[in-house]
């Protein structure tokens, strides 16, 4: 049991100064990932409008080059084009937030020339196609990086808001309400003292006028 005394409320401020430290700390850490969070959230739904359009068009352009050359010519294109390309990732930390991002190959988006077949034996089509979907591809390896990033940052902030809420709605609280109690407390018994004090010295005065 715990006998409240100066030196149990000396300690119990240093504690609340303590955590009303840390909480500051967590706010304004909890406001850097904010920004962050918010400058990484317009380019991230950016580029996942812009994959549609680059899907839906490459699509369309698919379609006008089926009509155009045939469905064989197309998976002719599509077998000797085939590629296999290693995706490098890598570790990287913002504001002590671990995420990966992944490293784009190079040419992921070719030249008409680099491209395995003869390009003047073909429509203007399954030309724009092949370029339409290497973008796809491109825009979204970069979608990737971007969502991981976006993702690791909300979890750190729903984190530290809990951590926050915890510190700011239930221990600060707490140790406010000890303090106060202490120091009702000790008040209570300095006043006691100083009556039963105050009460001996009346004694000692009778008693020295009676003698």
């Amino acid at each position: 049991m715990i006998h409240p005394n100066r030196t149990y409320l000396l300690q119990l401020k240093q504690k609340q100064l303590a955590v009303s430290s840390s909480l500051k700390i967590l706010k304004a850490r909890r406001q850097a990932l904010l920004l962050e969070f918010l400058g990484g959230i317009r380019p991230f739904l950016n580029s996942r409008q812009q994959i549609r359009v680059l899907y839906y068009d490459a699509l369309q352009e698919l379609y006008q080059s089926m009509g155009d050359d045939g469905q064989h010519a197309i998976m002719s294109v599509v077998m000797v084009n085939k590629r296999e390309g290693m995706l490098a990732i890598q570790e990287k930390n913002i504001l002590g937030v671990k995420y990966y991002d992944a490293v784009l190959p190079k040419n992921i988006r070719r030249s008409v020339d680099a491209r395995k077949y003869d390009f003047t034996a073909s429509g203007s089509h399954m030309e724009e196609a092949a370029d339409l979907f290497e973008r796809t591809v491109e825009s979204l390896l970069v979608l990737a990086t971007f969502e991981i990033k976006i993702n690791k940052l909300g979890e750190e902030i729903l984190r530290v808001s809990r951590r926050t809420r915890v510190l700011e709605e239930r221990i600060l609280p707490d140790l406010a309400s000890k303090v106060k109690a202490t120091n009702l407390y000790i008040g209570e018994r300095e006043r006691e003292e100083y009556f039963r004090l105050k009460k001996f010295k009346n004694i000692q005065e009778i008693s020295r006028i009676a003698g």
